[in-house]
């Protein structure tokens, strides 16, 4: 043995060295992790080689392995790290030699490219970070940055610590639409530093403040972290779940569980929500908490009004708390009594299939054991009664072909249980009335005759609704009742809008917002999966950044806001109308929806293009293109390279090593106690996509293989990987500060600040550990 190590700790510890010597070359990163891969290889085949790599395996012919086997251990639970005084043997670190592992390691590295990187299942997934970087590049080069922090400085500046809570906003709000952290903390460090330094800030609490906000985009949704991770983190849920069941004596996860094995990016985006707004309130309260111990370092600052009007406290109370508050509680209390809700008949013409037992009892005797301890008796109980009774009922009820009469009256009877006012138009007055609301408290001094007109035409859509529409009513008629209360609600909403241009705060937040809300939405309420959501987040921030530039240059921004209008009226009639024209015998009103679907499409295309003929011709578009090439380009670098790195760890038995110490601990809260204080140290010299890509592959199978929620532990490792940004020494968004600071800034000033904030980081996930419920409540709310 070499220095009295294990052959595979001496490559464990090869691989490390190579990793860390090219990291810290200053070779580009993506390429130095492939190269640490192929180097640490050759070195650990040399020493094989020459003998001087021998590992100490478990003699599984000894006496000691058989009687462990005999008394029903199995063979992957014994280990030297539990079993030491088990006999050992010597043998190479490669048994079947050098050659053949390599063999091996190019045959995998081809196979994982295909299934990881060319034509997987998650390429489609992955394509969600190239549209997010998309994203987030063209609205940070839409200078969105600059007016947020304007604007947010403008309203808590006079707070004790205003300018340090506005950081922590904008950050925020930045982290939502463009997640890109390099971009976020140097604009923010352009923008505000010199500010707060200006106005007598010391320089810990301004670069502390900024460097931490910089970072939410990590873990506040659309994150790509969460995209990557998440995309890993499925893979290794549904494969250790699938060992941890074949190990408990059960055919596959689906029987041991009750339930499948699976993890979405879509979830995680769910489960991220809550966690991302804890850390933003987190870091804004010590900001606040700070300037009132430290009144001097962090001062209130009056930055001058947003908006020429002087609205009162109640009438904020009143427009923007109160009334918004009861339109929302109106509509959720009355579809809890029925009053809103679905107004479809569409019936299915098959019956439903009869509902199985809640847990699958025709198992082996030891399956039935590990499903007792997993689920217990009580639940096994009740499964084994709903069995015996379906099987007395004769078995599962199939789905049968209704008749022609049941279909009939089972419209009949659906129509009948509709509530009075639909969905879609109650949502849709909820819209109007929050638009013209919102437009009465920004503009108190204004005439509002439009304003009390939009809402008549609102009252006058609900009821519409509630004496002339029928749940039987076609599409074409209900439109053509609506048309003219919609029209006056619109005339008012015209109005409101022209009314909040004319307010500062509401259009430098409300375009964004509009964006983030589209992109969110559709992903947290699953309507659709990231992917789509990210390309039209990608197609809103290039129109939007058009518009802007419009803007500044004083030209009429009507294309890029009736193109808005036009998806608007695509999304309504897609809803409303069965556009499937190319089936049966479409009807009159069907090919007139069709016609102007067809005619919003080409018109929502041709103000995309017109967006970026507008944004190329500025020169905006080329380097946003370039730059999201570059990113792009170097997370699927790094993915192949990792994979090269793995698969070194793997053929020397590296992986199989730290799995077998890691499961050598009983308990499985100290396993992942471990595993996120390894993430945490390696985040000081790893940026966070060698932590997805090389750590996680090699630890997952055991923190994703036992009872733990994998959406918690997940979120738990996507806010440990946020810390890797702040601490230093390679901290990225320390270098991204240290380079736009000014002179009087030190190394020292920027670590000192971020320190306290490393600090809440830690707390953060300390609430998280106490208190899951923090990442699980949002996704078992919202069905997918």
């Amino acid at each position: 043995m070499l220095f009295g190590l294990d052959g595979v700790e001496i490559g464990l510890i090869i691989v490390a060295l190579c990793l860390f010597g090219g990291i810290l070359s200053g070779f580009p990163v993506a390429f130095a992790i492939g190269g640490a891969g192929v180097i640490s290889f050759g070195i650990i085949a040399m020493l094989d080689g020459a003998g001087l790599l021998i590992h100490q395996a478990i003699d599984t012919g000894s006496a000691m392995y058989v009687d462990l086997i005999n008394s029903g251990i199995k063979a992957d639970a014994i280990s030297i790290f539990r079993y030491p005084d088990l006999p050992r043997m010597e043998e190479p670190v490669f048994p079947r030699g050098w050659e053949f592992a390599l063999d091996r390691n190019v045959s995998f590295i081809v196979n994982r490219m295909n299934e990881r990187v060319l034509a997987g299942q998650s390429i489609e997934t992955l394509l969600a970070v190239l549209m997010f970087v998309l994203m987030g590049i063209t609205l940070e080069r839409s200078k969105i940055a600059n007016d947020l922090l304007t604007t947010m400085a403008k309203v808590f500046g006079p707070l004790p610590g205003g300018l340090a809570v506005s950081v922590v906003v904008v950050g925020a709000f930045l982290a939502a639409s463009t997640g890109i952290v390099g971009a976020t903390v140097v604009t923010m460090g352009l923008l505000s530093l010199p500010t707060m330094l200006r106005n007598n800030y010391s320089p810990e609490i301004a670069t502390g403040v900024i460097a931490a906000s910089g970072t939410l985009g990590q873990i506040i949704p659309p994150s790509i972290v969460i995209v990557l991770l998440g995309t890993l983190a499925g893979d290794l849920y549904s494969s250790a779940q699938e060992s941890r069941a074949i190990e408990a004596g059960c055919t596959d996860a689906l029987t041991y569980l009750g339930e499948p094995a699976v993890l979405s990016v879509g979830t995680l985006f769910q489960a991220a929500l809550l966690p991302g707004i804890l850390l933003a309130l987190l870091y804004a309260l010590y900001a606040f908490g700070y300037a009132l111990v430290n009144p001097s370092k962090a001062p209130a600052v009056e930055m001058g009004v947003s908006n020429g009007d002087v609205i009162t406290r109640s009438e904020s109370f009143t427009w923007f708390l109160g009334v918004p508050v009861a339109l929302i509680a109106g509509l959720m209390l009355m579809s809890n009594l029925n009053m809103v809700g679905s107004q479809s008949i569409q019936v299915d013409s098959y019956t439903d299939i009869g509902q199985g037992a809640s847990l699958r009892t025709n198992v082996s005797e030891e399956c039935q054991t590990s499903m007792i301890g997993l689920h217990g008796q009580e639940a096994w109980d009740t499964a084994i009664t709903q069995s015996a009774e379906i099987e007395a009922a004769g078995g599962v009820a199939e789905s049968v072909k209704l008749s022609e009469e049941e279909i009939a009256a089972a419209v009949v009877a659906k129509a009948d249980a509709a509530a009075p006012i639909g969905t879609g138009i109650a949502i849709l007055a909820i819209i109007f009335a929050l638009i013209l609301t919102t437009a009465r408290g920004a503009r108190p001094a204004a005439d509002h005759r439009p304003i009390y007109i939009g809402l008549i035409g609102v009252v006058l859509g609900l009821l519409v609704d509630i004496l002339f529409i029928r749940p039987t009513t076609n599409a074409g008629v209900t439109v053509v009742l609506m048309l003219i209360p919609w029209a006056i609600a619109l005339y008012g909403c015209t109005f409101a809008a022209i009314m909040l241009s004319k307010n500062e705060l509401v259009r430098v937040v409300f375009p964004p917002l509009i964006l983030i809300v589209a992109v969110l939405g559709s992903i947290l309420g699953g309507i659709t999966n990231p992917t789509p959501a990210a390309a039209l987040g990608a197609g809103g921030a290039i129109m939007l950044a058009a518009y802007r530039r419009l803007r500044e240059d004083d030209k009429s921004g009507k294309v890029v806001i009736f193109s808005t209008l036009a998806v608007i009226l695509m999304i309504l009639i897609g809803v409303n109308f069965d556009l499937r024209v190319n089936q049966g015998s479409p009807s009159f009103e069907t090919w007139v929806a069709f016609a102007f679907a067809y005619t919003a499409w080409l018109y929502a295309f041709f103000g995309l293009l017109f967006s970026c003929y507008v944004l190329f011709k500025a020169g905006i578009l080329p380097p946003v293109v370039r730059e999201t090439a570059k990113v792009t380009s170097m997370v699927f670098t790094i993915l192949i390279g990792s994979q090269v790195l793995n698969l070194v760890v793997i053929s020397f038995g590296g992986e199989h090593y730290i799995q077998q110490f890691l499961k050598s601990f009983d308990n499985e809260l100290t396993v992942f106690l471990i595993v996120m204080l390894v993430l945490f140290v390696l985040g000081f010299v790893l940026d966070f996509l060698e932590i997805i890509y090389i750590v996680i592959p090699i630890v997952g199978p055991v923190i994703y293989g036992g009872t733990f929620d994998p959406k918690w532990v997940t979120i738990m490792i996507a806010v440990n990987l946020q810390t890797s940004f702040l601490t230093p020494p390679f901290g990225f968004a320390l270098f991204y500060l240290r380079g736009v600071a000014p002179k009087g800034v030190t190394t020292g000033h920027i670590y000192r600040g971020v320190a306290p904030f490393v600090l809440i980081q830690v707390v953060g996930l300390g609430l998280l550990w106490m208190f899951p419920a923090i990442v699980t409540i949002v996704p078992d709310l919202i069905p997918n």
